[in-house]
């Protein structure tokens, strides 16, 4: 027995059965990716020596800006506009909530009334995703006028987008048992969403609620060099006045505010996990 299996213990290993067509198909993609990489290099015109020779207007640039200017003057109106940020987005990410949540429904494709809702209700999100909250944000300026409102208007517009789709793909991917012994006991699509699929993923539509608020904050950041209140608008009018040392305090006050957001929400996911 024992010589049996030293002996089957010893037997090569069968080399592995080559597949030119796989060869083949993935020399073609590589060659593909290569390929689109090069066109996209040409018509940015990437260029690091460009980089490289522009180094002195880089020096300056930075020369100018340190050391930041750290006098009340300048951190106060950079703390207010830096809450006014804040808000923007966290008005921009609370008020989106309830129609992102009807469209994820009418988006899920286990839980649709019919093709046609499933169909209109993904098309819409993806007009909502596909436009940036930046176009939103110049569009409603010249609507109600410069000031916070219009930013918030454009995070709640591309949000409803962007959180609608992957609460739907949440609700998608939820764990089908409690909804199947539902249907079969009589209970209808919306009794069927409230009490089996919501409670289900909660956790998880919660944690991308809390992601969107981080980047919300980021985006209201963004919006405000159009006009649309914040910190971003002090940014701008640094940088069109020449005041480089008050552009880095803003830039700064910025990164506070950023990571504090990035903490508190990281610290309420990982409570909720």
């Amino acid at each position: 027995m024992t010589s049996i299996l030293d002996h089957t213990r010893r037997l090569p290993v069968p080399p592995k059965p080559r597949r030119p067509r796989a060869l083949l198909a993935g020399w073609a993609i590589a060659a593909a990716v290569a390929t689109v990489h090069v066109i996209a290099w040409n018509v940015t015109d990437m260029s690091f020596g460009a980089l490289a020779e522009g180094w002195r207007g880089m020096a300056d640039f930075l020369a100018e800006a340190f050391p930041p200017a750290l006098g009340w003057d300048v951190l106060e109106p950079s703390l207010e506009a830096a809450l006014v940020t804040l808000w923007i987005g966290l008005l921009g990410t609370t008020l989106s909530v309830p129609f992102s949540l009807l469209l994820a429904l009418l988006a899920a494709r286990t839980i649709a009334p019919s093709a046609w809702v499933y169909q209109g209700a993904r098309s819409l999100l993806s007009f909502l995703r596909a436009v940036p909250d930046v176009v939103f944000a110049l569009i409603f300026v010249t609507a109600v006028g410069l000031g916070p409102f219009p930013g918030v208007l454009a995070l709640v517009f591309h949000n409803v987008g962007v959180m609608g789709k992957l609460w739907a793909e949440a609700l998608e991917d939820a764990d089908p048992g409690p909804a199947q012994v539902l249907r079969s006991a009589g209970a209808g699509r919306m009794q069927v969403a409230a009490h089996a699929l919501l409670p289900t993923v909660t956790p998880q539509l919660t944690g991308l609620l809390l992601y969107r608020l981080d980047v919300n904050v980021r985006s209201s950041l963004v919006l405000g060099l159009v006009g649309a209140g914040g910190i971003g608008f002090l940014i701008n009018q640094s940088i069109k006045l020449f005041q480089f040392d008050e552009m880095l305090t803003h830039i700064l006050v910025v990164l506070v505010l950023i990571v504090a957001v990035d903490r508190l929400s990281a610290l309420v996911r990982r409570r909720l996990t």
